[in-house]
C-alpha cells in the first residue's frame, strides 16, 4: 500500500457503505500511467506523501483573504465549514444553501435527493476516497421559483498547519424546474501550504433550469487538489461553465456531463495556465444521450517553465442521440522550451444525424504578430502580455454576465501577470 493511502486510512470511523469504499480504493490502490486515463498525468510524488486528517477546529484566517468575496457565501477552511467567514444573509429567493454531513447522506440517500455516488472503475479511488472518506460539504437546492441574479459564492480556502493535511468534501446541487442560478466557485490559499483536497460535486439541473457556473482555481504552488464534477441535464436545461486552472502544485479536474434530456444544452469553456513546475489536467467526458442535444467546448491552454498541461476532451453520441450538435476547440501555447502540453480530442458519434466538430492544436506566439507589435513601439514583455491575454479572454464570454465576466477576467489577468514577472 502507498505510504498516501496508508496515511488516509489511518484512524478511519464510518458505517458499512463507507467501509466498502474504502476497501475498494484501498485494494485497486493509485492508479499508475498505465491507465488510459491517466496517461499523462503521474501520482508517483503524490503516493510517498503522508498527510494528518484535518482537525474537528477550523483554522484561524486573515478575513481580508475574502474582502473580494461578496455575500452571499459559505466558506470551508481546509475542508471544514467555517461559520464566521460565512455570510448567507444576502441569499436570493428560492435557493437553499446549507452545510452537508456526509456521515449522515452517504447510506443511499442525500440531502438533496441525488443518488447514492457509486464508482466501479479501477481507477476511480478518488472518488471511492471521498465516498468513505468526506466528512462535510454543502447542499445547494434551487427551488421553481428561483431567478437568482446574485451570484452565490462557495469557497474553499486552503490554510497553512504545523503538517500537511487532507480534505475530502462534498457538493450537491440540484436546480428545480425552470430554476436560475448563478455560482462562484472559488479555490484559493490563505498561505502557502502542501494540503491535499478531494472534493466531489454532484449536479442536476431538472427540465428548463439554467445554472451559470464559474470555478477558479488558484490554490497554493505546493498544494494538491483532485476534483470531479458529475452532472446530469434534462430536457431544455442549460449548463453554462467556465473553469480557470491558474494554481496548486497538481490538479486534476474531472467533468463529466450527461445530456439525459431533449434539447439539453452545454456551453464549457475553460483556460489553463500552468507555469512554475505546476502540473493541471482537466478531462471532459461529454455524454449525448437524447435528442437534439448540444455541446459547445473552448479550452485555451498555456505552459512555460518546466510547467505541464493536459487537456482531454471526449464527446460521446450515443445511439438514439439525433439531432446532437457537439463542437470542441482547444488550442494551446507553448511558452518555453521545457513547458509540455498533452492534449487528445476524443469524439465518438453512433448516432445519424448530427453535426460534430472537433480540433486541438498545440503552437508558439505568433512570431508575425510580436513583430507588428514591437515595430509600434510596444516593449517585448507588454506585447506578448497582450497576445497572451487576447488569447486566453476568448473563453471568458460563455458566462454571458458582466460581472462574472469580469470577476474571471481580473483572476486570469493576475495569472498572467504572474507568469510574465517570472519569464
Amino acid at each position: 500500500m502507498s505510504a498516501l493511502l496508508d496515511s488516509l486510512a489511518s484512524g478511519f470511523s464510518g458505517n458499512d457503505a463507507r467501509r466498502a469504499a474504502l476497501d475498494a480504493a484501498l485494494a485497486c490502490e493509485l492508479p499508475t500511467r498505465k491507465s488510459e486515463r491517466w496517461k499523462y498525468t503521474s501520482l508517483h510524488a503524490l503516493a510517498q506523501r503522508r498527510f494528518e486528517r484535518v482537525s474537528a477546529t477550523t483554522m484561524p484566517v486573515d478575513a481580508t483573504v475574502l474582502a473580494h468575496i461578496p455575500a452571499p457565501r459559505i466558506v470551508f477552511v481546509n475542508g471544514r465549514h467555517d461559520a464566521a467567514l460565512s455570510d448567507t444573509t444576502a441569499l436570493p429567493a428560492g435557493i437553499e444553501l446549507q452545510p452537508l454531513d456526509c456521515h449522515a447522506n452517504l447510506d443511499g440517500t442525500t440531502a438533496n435527493h441525488l443518488p447514492a455516488p457509486l464508482f466501479d472503475r479501477a481507477d476511480e479511488v478518488f472518488a471511492r476516497l471521498n465516498v468513505a472518506l468526506a466528512e462535510q460539504g454543502v447542499a445547494l437546492h434551487a427551488k421553481t421559483i428561483a431567478r437568482a441574479t446574485v451570484p452565490i459564492h462557495l469557497v474553499f480556502l486552503g490554510a497553512p498547519t504545523a503538517t500537511a493535511n487532507a480534505w475530502h468534501a462534498r457538493v450537491q446541487i440540484v436546480l428545480d424546474a425552470g430554476a436560475h442560478m448563478d455560482l462562484v466557485e472559488h479555490h484559493l490559499a490563505a498561505g502557502t501550504h502542501a494540503h491535499l483536497g478531494n472534493l466531489l460535486t454532484q449536479a442536476r439541473l431538472d427540465d428548463g433550469a439554467r445554472l451559470r457556473h464559474l470555478r477558479i482555481q488558484h490554490e497554493s504552488a505546493a498544494a494538491s487538489l483532485i476534483a470531479r464534477t458529475d452532472a446530469s441535464l434534462a430536457r431544455d436545461a442549460e449548463y453554462r461553465r467556465l473553469d480557470l486552472e491558474l494554481g496548486a502544485g497538481l490538479s486534476r479536474h474531472e467533468f463529466n456531463v450527461r445530456l439525459d434530456g431533449n434539447a439539453a444544452r452545454l456551453f464549457a469553456n475553460g483556460v489553463l495556465l500552468a507555469d512554475g513546475a505546476r502540473h493541471l489536467d482537466t478531462r471532459l467526458s461529454i455524454e449525448h444521450i437524447a435528442r437534439d442535444t448540444a455541446c459547445d467546448l473552448l479550452w485555451r491552454g498555456m505552459a512555460s517553465d518546466r510547467a505541464h498541461a493536459v487537456f482531454h476532451g471526449g464527446i460521446t453520441i450515443h445511439p438514439g442521440a439525433d439531432g446532437a450538435d457537439a463542437r470542441l476547440s482547444n488550442k494551446n501555447l507553448l511558452l518555453s522550451a521545457n513547458a509540455e502540453i498533452d492534449t487528445q480530442p476524443v469524439l465518438e458519434i453512433h448516432a445519424d444525424e448530427v453535426k460534430a466538430a472537433h480540433g486541438a492544436t498545440v503552437g508558439q506566439l505568433d512570431e508575425t504578430a510580436l513583430f507588428y507589435l514591437r515595430s509600434r513601439g510596444i516593449p517585448a514583455a507588454q506585447a506578448r502580455a497582450l497576445l497572451t491575454g487576447a488569447f486566453c479572454r476568448q473563453a471568458l464570454a460563455v458566462l454571458e454576465d458582466a460581472g462574472m465576466a469580469e470577476l474571471a477576467r481580473q483572476a486570469v489577468d493576475a495569472a498572467l501577470e504572474r507568469i510574465e514577472a517570472a519569464a
